[in-house]
């Protein structure tokens, strides 16, 4: 559908096209149905996970939430960049939900059932070697430097390129940013004009403390797939003079992964998210707030150009076992900031001892992802018969 719907007619063209996008590949389909994960993960099954300490999580740790983020001095890594799903919870449910999203972009690349099994061996040896006290940095594949090469290159003009006009500093509806009601635009206005969002803008670039800024223009930001429907907006601002940046602002929902049940976490769901992010991903976490908007918790963020996702639909086979060693290494690094060297050695021996004296992958891992792909499998072709049906009447 072409047609920009007015405010108050998203929710069905919303719907519709997360249901289009998930019908694209069983990696979407994937990515768009986080709660068949979670019901997995709350059922028999789920509890034969092993049992890590209690660390922030990021909930929903499949490939799309991993790419390169800059810190305030510019710097750019690879780490986690959603914290939709951020808990205190088990680190091994963010391990079976990477080794899920990269068993199901094997299969959509056509790969041979062997290639999974290598591929979760490797995961292991890459998360086991973020575990390590003084551990070396791993080599990043080929795949990745590719990305952060093109990361380190991007500037404000190519951010504005993509989202603005040419000519005049304005977000170019169509597609992806729509229309605003009158109490979004005036909402907006008013919260723009608070010393929070003032302190945001100014902690990057050492920009002047005390300039004034500007809502040039905003839009509703049709982005993600699970996600999709919920309140998320783009602002474009003026910051002093000659300059101007990009806000990213999201609603923050009740999160559905499974948490510890005597954890203790912030109970406003956007000061939840800053606080995960926070923890997993400093590069991210000091650059975010939490604000109230239309009576919803949001978390607002300046857009780097070089904030990415790894966007990941084929793999060969040696680029999908170095890319699992790797990325699993990733989520290993943002679990291990948050232990102590004793709790880190217990959560290693622990992995380590889940293993039979072969180098394969253990048995819980596999037979969990073996049993996830069944479904998701399933869950994937009812998907695309309903939405064939749909498209049909």
């Amino acid at each position: 559908m072409n047609k920009i719907p007015p405010p108050d007619e998203r929710r069905e063209v919303l719907l519709a096209r997360r249901n289009k996008k998930m019908a694209l590949s069983p990696h979407a389909y994937m990515r768009g149905n986080t709660t068949q994960y979670y019901q997995w993960l709350h059922n028999q099954h789920g509890h034969a996970l092993p049992h890590g300490p209690a660390v922030w999580i990021c909930g929903d740790c499949h490939i799309g939430n991993i790419g390169p983020l800059a810190d305030l001095d510019g710097k750019v890594d690879v780490q986690i960049r959603d914290f939709d799903q951020t808990v205190i919870g088990n680190p091994a449910h963010d391990l079976l939900r990477l080794a899920l999203s990269l068993a199901t972009i094997a299969r959509s690349s056509n790969l041979p059932g062997v290639v999974t099994a290598q591929m979760l061996e490797h995961m292991l040896e890459g998360y086991e070697r973020a575990l390590e006290t003084g551990h070396t940095t791993l080599h990043k594949p080929d795949l990745v430097k590719v990305v952060i090469r093109g990361a380190v290159k991007r500037t404000w003009e190519t951010l504005s390129r993509e989202r603005l006009a040419n000519k005049h500093p304005k977000i170019l509806q169509g597609r992806n940013f729509w229309p605003l009601s009158k109490s979004e635009k005036n909402s907006i206005r008013q919260l723009f004009e608070t010393r929070e969002i003032l302190d945001l803008v100014t902690t990057l670039k050492s920009r002047d403390d005390d300039a004034k800024i500007k809502v040039l223009d905003a839009a509703y930001w049709v982005k993600g797939c699970s996600s999709l429907g919920l309140l998320r907006y783009a602002v474009l601002l003026s910051v002093g003079e000659n300059d101007y940046c990009l806000i990213d602002m999201k609603e923050a929902v009740n999160a559905a992964a499974p948490h510890f049940q005597h954890a203790r976490m912030p109970h406003d769901n956007s000061r939840r998210v800053i606080e995960g992010a926070h923890q997993i991903s400093p590069a991210l976490g000091e650059r975010i707030i939490a604000q109230r908007f239309l009576e919803h918790g949001v978390f607002i963020r300046e857009l780097l150009p070089q904030d990415l996702k790894l966007e990941i639909d084929q793999m060969s086979i040696e680029e999908t076992v170095h890319m699992a060693r790797y990325l699993a290494y990733v989520v290993g690094c943002a679990h291990a900031r948050q232990m102590d060297d004793e709790t880190r050695h217990r959560w290693r021996r622990e992995l380590m001892s889940s293993r039979s004296k072969s180098p394969a992958a253990p048995a819980w891992l596999w037979e969990s992802v073996v049993q996830l792909m069944a479904s998701h499998e399933a869950g994937y072709l009812e998907h695309c018969h309903k939405y064939a049906l749909q498209l049909d009447s």
